[in-house]
Parts: C-alpha cells; sequence; structure tokens
C-alpha cells in the first residue's frame, strides 16, 4: 500500500503521476507548502527534511523524486515505468534519471531558492548562471528529442517522461521556458495528454499547464 505526500505542482508531481499510471490504490495526503506544513512536527517526524515528496511504502517513508521512480519502477515492472532490467534501455533509463536530477532538479532548487546559497546581493548573479544552466539542458533534451523521439527513449514512454514533464512545468514563468524549444513543445502537449497527467492536474487543481 503506497501512501504519497505531496505539493501542489511540486516535486511529488511525477510520482502522483507514475502512481496513477501504475493503476495501484494509494492514498493521498496534501501538505500545504505556502502555509508551511512542512516544517510542521507532524511532517518532520516522516521526512526530517520538511520536503515533498515523502511516500510511504508499507509505512514506511521514503523520499527523493527520482530514487521513489526507480523504487515504483522495480516494483511494478509491469507498468512501463522503465524498461527491462538489466537491458542497455535500462542503462539509459537510469542516466537520463540522475542526469535530469541534477541537471534540472538541483537547479531548479537554485532558481526557486537561490537565498539558500546566497546573499541578497548574490542572488542575481546567481539566478542568471542558474537560468543559463538550465536552458542548456533544455537545448540538449530537445535535440535528443527532435532526433530520436517521441519519448526521451524513443517509441516507448518511461517514468523519466514524467519526470522531464514535471521539470517543464517548473520553467513556465521562467524568462524562457522549456516550451520555447519546438520539440520540447510538441513533447508537452503530447504528454498533457496522457490520462495520468490530465487526471494529477485535476486532483492538485493545477492552472496554466
Amino acid at each position: 500500500m503506497y501512501t504519497l505526500y505531496y505539493g501542489r505542482g511540486a516535486a511529488s508531481l511525477a510520482i502522483h503521476a507514475a502512481l496513477q499510471e501504475i493503476g495501484v490504490p494509494y492514498d493521498l495526503v496534501a501538505i500545504d507548502l505556502e502555509a508551511g506544513q512542512q516544517r510542521s512536527p507532524e511532517y518532520l517526524r516522516i521526512n526530517p527534511q520538511g520536503k515533498v515528496p515523502t511516500l510511504l511504502i508499507d509505512g514506511k517513508p521514503f523520499t527523493e523524486s527520482a530514487a521513489l521512480m526507480m523504487m515504483l519502477a522495480e516494483r511494478h515492472p509491469q507498468s512501463n515505468l522503465a524498461p527491462l532490467a538489466g537491458s542497455l534501455a535500462r542503462a539509459q533509463w537510469y542516466e537520463l534519471m540522475v542526469t535530469m536530477a541534477n541537471n534540472l532538479g538541483n537547479n531548479f532548487r537554485l532558481w526557486f531558492y537561490p537565498a539558500d546559497v546566497a546573499s541578497t546581493n548574490q542572488d542575481s548573479a546567481l539566478r542568471t548562471a542558474v537560468q543559463q544552466r538550465i536552458e542548456s539542458a533544455w537545448a540538449t533534451l530537445d535535440a535528443r528529442l527532435a532526433a530520436n523521439g517521441p519519448y526521451l527513449l524513443g517509441g516507448t514512454s518511461s517514468g523519466a517522461d514524467l519526470m522531464l514533464t514535471m521539470y517543464m512545468r517548473w520553467s513556465r514563468n521562467m524568462p524562457r521556458p522549456a516550451t520555447a524549444w519546438p520539440a520540447l513543445q510538441k513533447y508537452a502537449d503530447m504528454m498533457r495528454a496522457r490520462p495520468s497527467w490530465r487526471h494529477i492536474t485535476e486532483v492538485e487543481a493545477l492552472t496554466g499547464w
């Protein structure tokens, strides 16, 4: 049994979509990030970092979106969240997951919370550098999709696509969002049309995309 502690549109989004894709029963617990519920004593008891997502697997808490996607792929091999274990495609999938976590996940953290690592007078320079890093990642992913799409691994979707769609959504208010790249725009339209993505958008009451 799974219980997902999530914040609207936050790093839990891809895991919410993955659970919907798998088709297993799961419970949802909303954490109001704007109200600071992630720092409540109750939540910190299960996730001392005070972040989302937290996924309870048979009552035991696990964290980190990329790691959770890997866990779910291994626990539900029939779900197509990842290619066949031991295959070269699976190796590609691991590479993609870690690369996106490093190049997008970590840099988005800096984009949204620059004060975590810089003083106020350094914010502008940091955000400019982070923006360049994120845009470089979009350019690389756009070229990959243009050459070998429609999905990150070619003709078959996977959990990596759910992760990328989440990251792309985070860029929607940036000076140059991911959808400014043509292959990524086409990809976003395709992914947003998936039943799982439409479902989580409705459940989490997300607007924009």
